[in-house]
């Protein structure tokens, strides 16, 4: 056992973390963060550079930007964004001498650097990152992977052909709580899966994505018609296609590709699933008539079919941007003896395993018969079964929570970095990525064309 196991075991009864008896497994979780995370912060010397630029300065281009600087060794040279004002934002932050442009080319040509953050509206996703690719740049590329199903396999193709490593922004699955879930799942404690439902609700204007607009957007600030190369209608300039640019199909993949992405991609590390074979949604526009094309409220099905992996099960993802109970988010995996319920920071699994013997009495027929013959039935039933077999086992709860120091981000980069530096796999490859995406693409397809879509997860691609 090595040190780093032991220490865990004795920390056990102080920490945040309570696990049942014979679910700890190897404590791989906690080897894989101490391996990822604590390596990162020790292993490379401050004159170790690896030159990263971020291709999107946006929300997630800035925060995806703040982490990775923090791992050791690792140094921001340029930043691309299609604003004025966050080009400006840029050099504020990390200094005059810091290389801002509003072409993403510039960035690619630029031979003092080692990797790129792609963190532009989602429409952008793969062709920057193909592009960066065959430039020889490693990528990290924020979720979804791809706007359209065609680009799916050309940016999984570009990694093949390049061997650069590529990896794929959905951060929770590099934490703790999602390799610990995993070790459970696949130990058994709750047997074999048969349904999942998964929720991300929201409550708010910002978390519906009608974020703060700056007082100087204005065609002369924003690069509008470099924005709008790739769309399939071109418009005049309009401030909120650049700032809220979710709410539209032309550059982003709404709730499916922001938010189901996420739970499919957790849903699918924990099982190791390549993804369903058929997908259909429901939903509309029940609250945010703001000019969005996409719905504000999402029920998807998913029909994931047995493999080598997994049982067959079903899925049912949900999305709400007028919740009455608030920002709220889980995934509930049910099994045939017990249930997993994941939140933000932690999981719990609640064990309910039927008796080895059939049922009687209850809710049952017996009482419906004649009283002589009830008797006769419950003599001959307990003469074939014991008591054992008769009772319903007690099994003990797990609850399992993050540890306080923990950095999911932190550790997604981590994991990226030292794919660059030493070519160990990422944890979130383009084809798991596509895999994920591909579904809630898919759900979109569903909700818009009224039909069932089909979808080959072995071959990533609609059927």
């Amino acid at each position: 056992m090595s040190s780093n196991r032991r220490n865990f075991l004795k920390q056990l009864g102080s920490s945040a973390i309570v696990i049942g008896a014979g679910s700890l497994q190897d404590l791989a979780a906690r080897e894989r963060h101490e391996r990822i995370v604590l390596q990162s912060k020790s292993r490379y010397a401050a004159n170790d550079k690896l030159r990263i630029a971020t291709i999107g300065m946006g929300i997630m281009g800035y925060n995806d930007t703040q982490t990775a600087i923090k791992v050791p060794g690792v140094e921001l040279v340029a930043c691309c964004d299609l604003y004025s004002g966050r080009l400006q934002r840029a050099q504020e932050l990390y200094g005059k001498n810091i290389f801002i442009t509003k072409d993403y080319k510039e960035i690619l040509d630029r031979k003092d650097i080692d990797a790129v953050i792609v963190a532009t509206s989602d429409n952008w996703h793969s062709t920057i990152s193909i592009d960066a690719l065959h430039k020889g740049k490693a990528v990290y590329s924020e979720k979804p992977i791809v706007h359209k199903f065609e680009q799916g396999w050309q940016v999984i193709n570009a990694q093949k052909e390049t061997k650069r490593p590529m990896q794929i922004g959905s951060q929770r699955i590099s934490s703790m709580v999602f390799a610990k879930a995993k070790e459970l799942y696949k130990a058994g404690d709750i047997g074999k899966i048969n349904s999942v439902e998964a929720v991300f609700n929201r409550q708010s204007a910002l978390g519906a994505w009608e974020y703060t607009i700056p007082l100087d957007a204005s065609a002369k600030t924003v690069d509008w018609e470099r924005y709008q190369a790739l769309a399939a209608n071109k418009t005049p300039y309009d401030e909120k296609k650049f700032f809220w640019w979710r709410n539209y199909r032309d550059f982003g993949t709404g709730v499916a590709g922001d938010l189901f992405v996420h739970l499919l991609t957790g849903l699918h590390y924990i099982t190791d699933s390549k993804g369903p074979s058929s997908i259909y949604s429901i939903g509309g526009l029940t609250y945010w008539k703001d000019g969005r094309d996409v719905p504000d409220v999402m029920t998807a099905v998913l029909e994931y079919p047995e493999t080598k992996e997994h049982s067959a099960f079903q899925v049912v993802l949900r999305v709400n941007f007028v919740s009455g109970e608030g920002d709220t988010g889980y995934t509930r995996i049910t099994g045939t003896e017990g249930v997993m319920e994941m939140g933000y920071n932690g999981f719990t699994i609640k064990k309910n395993k039927m008796a080895r013997a059939p049922g009687y009495g209850g809710w049952d027929a017996l009482s419906t018969y004649p009283e002589s013959m009830q008797k006769q039935i419950v003599e001959a039933y307990n003469k074939k079964y014991s008591k054992a077999d008769q009772e319903i086992p007690k099994l003990p709860s797990v609850t399992y929570s993050a540890p306080k120091d923990e950095d999911e981000h932190y550790a997604h980069f981590a994991n990226f970095f030292d794919a660059v530096r030493n070519g160990t796999p990422v944890i979130e490859p383009p084809e798991f990525g596509f895999r994920a995406a591909g579904p809630c693409l898919a759900c979109n397809e569903s909700y818009f064309q009224k039909k069932v879509i089909h979808w080959d997860g072995e071959n990533i691609k609609t059927v």
